[in-house]
This record gives structure tokens, C-alpha cells and sequence, in this order.
């Protein structure tokens, strides 16, 4: 799908083997990598990537703050933090479009061409695969839309979600079809 000048894509694979000069992390508030994709991205791209956030600290929930990549293809990390789900109903849609936005508005500001995106607190923090892919994927689109309707600049020309399971890799792709 092309918004613009923005191309969006869903590929199945490994996020931390990327060539996109960022990936998004889904990080927690105190920025610890310690569980998850989080620990994979660190133990791939190096301590370096957690002393950074070390300095950085706290980041609240729908925040995102970036960081080198370390040791990985990617020269960036984004942290976005995304909500942990409880029901459906204490603001988590909103906290997670907050953190997908947020992480492309970091994008942008670094002047970055290529950002990858998994599913956003679909794992540990246990967001619906059903619902937190169409958030994630409908935020993007409408970014795009909104900036290439307003004519507004952006530098990013490519946006990958990335998803290492089959089931997740299915449910982004017809979300994305949705959109077009």
C-alpha cells in the first residue's frame, strides 16, 4: 500500500534483523528490557541499548523516546509504550494510538526514511491480536492520509509491521487490505 510518498508493508519475520534504519519497541514505563521483544532487541543490539534507556527513565504510557540500536541493522530504537489491556474500557485504544503515533512522530523528528513496527502490546501485555492490529494499522494509514492531505512533510518513505507469527502476519495483512 502506498500513502504518498509512503510505502506500508506487513512482513512475517524477525524485527531485530531488520535493515530499517528503526525499529519500535514495545517497551514498559521504566524502559527495563527485560521480557518479551524488548529482551530480544537488547540481546541482539547490545547492553548499550538498556543503559541508554537507563538515562532516558520513565515514559508514560502512549509516550515514545529513541535510542541507538546497538549492535543491530537498525541505528535506531523506539520505545513506544503501549498500554497493558485490562477490559477494553479503561482508555487502552487511546494509550495505544498514542504510542503508534508517537513513534512516528519520533520517526519523523530523527528525519529517518524506514521504520519497522510490531504488534504493540499484543504480547506480554496481552492486547487482543483482533483489536491492538487494527489500532496499529488504522493509526498508521490515518497518519499518512492526514499528512499527504494536508501537505504536510514527512521523511518517512517506508513503514514495515513486522510480525514473527503466522496468526499475527494474517490478522495485520487484512487490516491492511481494509485500508486500501
Amino acid at each position: 500500500m502506498k500513502i504518498g510518498k509512503t510505502e506500508i508493508v506487513v512482513l512475517k519475520g524477525d524485527i531485530t534483523l531488520l535493515d530499517t534504519e528503526a525499529i519500535v519497541n514495545p517497551a514498559n514505563t521504566f524502559l527495563m528490557h527485560n521480557g518479551g521483544l524488548a529482551a530480544a532487541i537488547v540481546k541482539r543490539g547490545g547492553m548499550i541499548i538498556q543503559q541508554e534507556s537507563n538515562k532516558i527513565g520513565n515514559v508514560p504510557t502512549g509516550g515514545a523516546v529513541i535510542t541507538s540500536g546497538g549492535n543491530l541493522k537498525a541505528k535506531h530504537v523506539i520505545h513506544a509504550v503501549g498500554p497493558r489491556y485490562r477490559d477494553g474500557k479503561s482508555g487502552e485504544a487511546k494509550k495505544l494510538k498514542m504510542a503508534v503515533e508517537n513513534s512516528l512522530v519520533v520517526a519523523e523528528k530523527k528525519k529517518l526514511k524506514s521504520i519497522a513496527i510490531p504488534a504493540i502490546s499484543s504480547g506480554i501485555f496481552g492486547y487482543p491480536i483482533a483489536e491492538s492490529s487494527k489500532i496499529i494499522v488504522d493509526t498508521v494509514t490515518e497518519h499518512f492520509i492526514k499528512s499527504d492531505k494536508e501537505k504536510l512533510e514527512t521523511t518517512l518513505e517506508k513503514v514495515v509491521f513486522c510480525l514473527y507469527d503466522e496468526d499475527t502476519f494474517k490478522t495485520f495483512t487484512i487490516e491492511l487490505e481494509k485500508n486500501k
